[in-house]
């Protein structure tokens, strides 16, 4: 088990998601060191967070996200949602994001898109990164096979990643030809096994998304570099860390950070 997790939207499980509250959270905690959010582009080409193709469930707002300029967007409350405690949070754009998190974490960029759904995302999302020099932080996923490739396109020494619920036979020569070494798979696909194999290919596993403290210790007893990515970091650091569960399995008794 890596001597880290990585924070799924931000600190998801207290603050809202994909929002600058649950950015800063995970970065107090000393055990993030990796950050995973979604990205979307406004009706004016504004590359944001955000998870759902709606505005319905996050914020105030209503309909499509690819209908809504930015000057509305930014205006909308994305925080009354989850908490009263954080009304009036806002969406975030992914240039103040990264500017948030460079230097102190790694990045897990989910490019939430489907059948070109957002022309013109991909370049976006790679200029901001390369304008921060943030290249060697910054990993770019995405269910979209077809966005990945752009990525590739658009500068091939850019790290990807393919995110997928299930487990094909043929799943390490896809990655393989897509040019990723990065895996963001559904926990309840991974096994021991497949673990070691995709180690050995060279590929860095995120298992999402785990937030109970039993799934998340039998996850990570299958492999010692498969990363917990969870919306509770603090059952991470309270299950491994805190409590000192020992790794057994692999031999492991020595907790605490490299």
């Amino acid at each position: 088990m890596t001597d880290y997790c990585a924070a799924h939207r931000g600190f998801s499980g207290i603050a809202p998601e994909n929002t600058m509250a649950a950015v800063k959270l995970a970065m107090e905690n000393t055990y993030v060191k990796w950050i995973e959010v979604d990205v979307q582009l406004s009706k004016d080409g504004v590359p944001f967070l955000i998870h759902d193709y709606t505005l319905n469930r996050t914020t105030s707002g209503r309909g499509p996200v690819k209908d809504a300029l930015w000057d509305e967007l930014s205006r909308l409350d994305a925080g009354s949602w989850k908490s009263p405690d954080y009304a009036g949070e806002r969406l975030v754009t992914l240039d103040r994001f990264l500017e948030a998190v460079q230097g102190r974490l790694k990045v897990n960029l989910e490019i939430k898109t489907e059948n070109d759904k957002y022309p013109g995302l991909e370049e976006r999302m790679v200029a901001a990164v390369k304008k921060r020099g943030m290249e060697q932080d910054v990993v770019f996923t995405s269910f979209d096979t077809g966005a990945l490739c752009k990525v590739k396109k658009i500068d091939p020494g850019m790290r990807t990643g393919l995110i997928i619920d299930g487990r094909p036979a043929d799943l390490l020569e896809r990655l393989k030809d897509l040019g990723s070494d990065f895996l963001s798979i559904s926990y309840r696909y991974l096994t021991a096994e497949f673990a070691s194999r995709a180690v050995q290919s060279g590929v860095e596993i995120m298992a999402w998304t785990i937030d109970d403290a039993k799934t998340m210790k039998r996850i990570s007893e299958m492999h010692p570099e498969i990363m917990i990515c969870t919306n509770r970091p603090d059952v991470w650091q309270d299950t491994f860390i805190n409590g000192k569960v020992p790794r057994t399995r692999f031999g492991f008794l020595k907790w605490g950070r490299k």
